[in-house]
């Protein structure tokens, strides 16, 4: 290749490279496999050796991905967080020791390495003064990371206090178990939400939280690789360092073996590859540093790596196998998913029957046939996926897929929203819906039924004690005492708040039924606008469509929803049992804040969030969840945010709880 095709390449490669580690690093939505990434890559780098004139300080070849993001505080890191060269075979790890050797002869120094496994996480520091940890910060772009101390804190692998009373600062990389992954990604997928790709962007994404509560929430975990400062301990090994890491009450990456020669090395790389499918965690390749801390002084390091160390990369298992089989599956939320059936396979020491499709348009952009002869690998080594159609032994007899027109659990109708890659079951009494269904029929914003929460519910389905939402309102009191030992206290409050329910307004029982798309904003304008359910049940597609909130898929949602033979049903059993079916409100015509758009943003004395957000509707006015040109007004609070920040940037007006207090006198 000559120099004006290489630097074209070469300006392809960077464009293809920045956009795909932004994805990966800043989004933690990563496009493309990291076997694909490290290939561009290695393309990238081996163009730039050939022309190292043409290597420029912004190629992700010279620095460390990765950004801050907005809202949290920067960190300057003391000790630079780098990263790590990649080699994909054994001959650049003998030329890695080649260098490594020279120098250490010519130093008169023993050359040992240590090989650890490279865990498939997020890079962190944390620092820690008199024993007591004070901070923590994400890679960010080597200088400068996240200060992310309060979502450190949830991870309860990190301590708090060292079995010693030091100054340190250590750099480790919080992941999520291979276990803890599948069950994550299970829960999230009967919650109808996006599967995480990998865990190593699982992990990003929970410790990238602005709200730590959320963080607290996801199976993290930790491994500590490095001494990056400590004063007071003049380390000169590096395993020995990791030993003390772990006496002071540090979580120490538990494969770390010290070599003595190459052979060793190579021992150990092929060992870690072997036994990788039996490690609780997932990693990504084997890291190869030396030993001596004083020689990696005199080795010293380029900008983005150290020269003292390489990450030696597995190549990703590909098996071929059968599509014997698509059947679907239907979440809790009525999502119905299509899995693949495989002929048993082992990958990467699993063996693989069964593997998400995802929805209708992956297998069509798979050009996926049941019968195909197809590989499979896994995804970041855990989850299992179809990478590619092997076409050429097609034999005709391969039967092309189609989604279910009926659910296959109730037989109700299949919809999929213009726009969206998901096919839905929109029968409200499907019994894959069920719990998901009356979970939200109780929640707060719906029927607001205390005390009666998920497990409770799982309980009385388990029992059969119900079967639908309308069964709640005929329980009976030795029903619900009988979940619980001594529970007659807790039955009669259930039984009292399940009774106070009938009475809600017509809205909370709209926002209930759970209809796509409708929420409680939406249901209230609905309650106000057709005054009882039987005239919204009766409302056709031209009058739901000309309420100015209403669009055209969701008027065809509301219509469709109350011509299933399910929700008829269902609300007459509600109607038996003496829900309320009537709007309840006196109208106001005080609509002094008809044409304003409210955004409320930090912790107000007075109100909370919803109260405040329906006194601002009563009052013509809409509420918003974030800031633009259009907002009329902001309502700040204690602790307000990126939200009180946009709008000072826009010039929106910012108002007190006092000032709104008075406008609404």
């Amino acid at each position: 290749m000559n120099k004006n095709n290489a630097k074209k390449r070469i300006d392809e490669l960077r464009k293809q490279t920045e956009y795909y580690a932004k994805k990966y690093y800043d989004e933690d939505n990563p496009e493309i496999s990291d076997f694909e990434y490290d290939m561009l890559m290695l393309e990238l780098r081996n163009l730039e050796n050939q022309y190292p004139e043409l290597i420029t300080k912004d190629s992700l070849t010279q620095k460390v991905g990765g950004t801050v993001k907005e809202g949290f505080n920067k960190v300057t890191h003391i000790v630079p967080l780098q990263s790590l060269q990649d080699v994909f075979d054994f001959e650049s790890i003998y030329s890695f020791n080649e260098k490594m050797q020279s120098i250490a002869v010519e130093r008169d120094k023993k050359l040992k390495y240590v090989v650890e496994t490279k865990i498939d996480g997020l890079s962190v520091s944390l620092e820690y003064k008199n024993g007591k940890f004070v901070r923590g910060a994400t890679r960010g772009n080597g200088l400068i990371g996240e200060d992310i101390t309060k979502n450190l804190k949830t991870v309860k692998s990190i301590p708090k206090t060292l079995k010693e009373p030091i100054d340190i600062i250590v750099r480790g990389e919080v992941f999520i178990g291979t276990k803890e992954f599948e069950e994550l990604n299970e829960r999230r997928e009967l919650e109808d939400e996006p599967l995480f790709a990998n865990a190593r962007n699982a992990a990003a994404g929970s410790l990238r939280q602005l709200d730590a509560s959320i963080t607290a929430q996801r199976p993290l975990d930790i491994f500590i690789f490095n001494v990056q400062k400590c004063d007071s301990i003049e380390f000169t090994s590096h395993y020995e360092s990791l030993l003390y890491l772990e006496k002071i009450g540090f979580n120490v990456n538990p494969v770390k073996i010290l070599c003595s020669n190459m052979e060793e090395v190579i021992s150990a790389i092929n060992k870690i590859g072997e036994e990788r499918q039996n490690l609780s965690f997932g990693i990504d390749g084997a890291v190869i540093k030396v030993d001596d801390l004083n020689l990696r002084q005199i080795i010293g390091q380029t900008a983005k790596v150290p020269k003292w160390a390489i990450a030696y990369k597995y190549p990703p298992e590909k098996k071929e196998t059968i599509l014997k089989d698509i059947i679907c599956q239907v979440g809790r939320t009525g999502v119905i998913t299509p899995l693949a059936i495989l002929e048993p396979v082992v990958v990467a020491g699993s063996t693989i029957s069964k593997t998400t499709l995802h929805n209708e348009d992956f297998i069509k952009e798979k050009d996926l046939k049941i019968g195909d002869h197809i590989y499979i690998q896994k995804a970041g080594d855990v989850i299992p996926e179809v990478v590619g159609v092997i076409k050429e032994k097609r034999t005709g007899e391969e039967k092309d897929f189609e989604m279910p027109k009926n659910c296959p659990v109730c037989g109700a109708e299949v919809v999929r929203e213009p726009g969206e890659s998901a096919s839905r079951c929109i029968g409200i009494e499907c019994p894959a819906r069920t719990l998901r269904n009356i979970v939200h029929f109780a929640s707060r914003e719906a029927m607001n039924i205390d005390g009666l929460g998920e497990a409770i519910i799982e309980q009385l389905l388990d029992k059969k004690l119900i079967n639908n939402i309308a069964d709640i309102y005929y329980l009976k009191l030795e029903d619900i005492a009988s979940l619980k030992k001594e529970g007659k206290k807790f039955a009669q409050n259930l039984i009292d708040a399940i009774n106070e329910s009938k009475s809600n307004d017509l809205d909370k029982l709209i926002c209930g039924l759970g209809i796509r798309n409708v929420g409680s904003k939406l249901a209230k304008i609905l309650a106000k606008k057709f005054r009882n359910i039987d005239n919204l049940m009766n409302a056709s597609i031209i009058t739901l469509n000309q309420i100015e909130e209403i669009g055209e898929i969701i008027a065809n949602n509301i219509y469709e929803f109350f011509r299933q033979e399910q929700t008829i049903d269902l609300i007459e059993k509600l109607k038996q049992s003496n829900v309320n079916m009537n709007y309840l409100k006196e109208d106001n015509n005080d609509e002094r804040f008809y044409g304003k758009i409210f955004v409320l943003t930090g912790t107000l004395e007075k109100y909370t969030r919803d109260e405040a957000s329906e006194i601002i509707e009563n009052l013509g006015g809409k509420t918003s969840s974030s800031v633009s040109k259009k907002t009329d007004f902001v309502l700040a609070g204690e602790d307000a945010g990126s939200k009180l920040r946009k709008a000072n940037e826009l010039g929106v007006k910012v108002i007190t709880e006092e000032e709104f207090e008075n406008m609404i006198l």
